[in-house]
């Protein structure tokens, strides 16, 4: 049985890139390559603004039931 062994980071990008230079061609790649990373929303921000959408009641129910009490 074939041990499995885990690429060096440097390899694995080479081997991405060959892919998709095979895939998609020259032009392509590059543009792929290029598309900007979304930002991700900062989790206290993001936390915030699901508060702010929530609906208490609805929520505690979900979360507790409705217990005797």
């Amino acid at each position: 049985m074939k041990q499995n062994q885990f690429l060096s980071e440097e390899m694995l990008v080479q081997r991405a890139i060959e892919v998709l230079m095979e895939t998609l061609g020259a032009v392509e790649t590059t543009r792929f390559l290029s598309l900007p990373v979304k930002k991700r929303i900062e989790s206290v921000r993001r936390h915030r603004g699901w508060q702010l959408k929530l609906e208490k009641d609805h929520f505690f129910d979900d979360v507790f039931g409705n217990q005797p009490g």
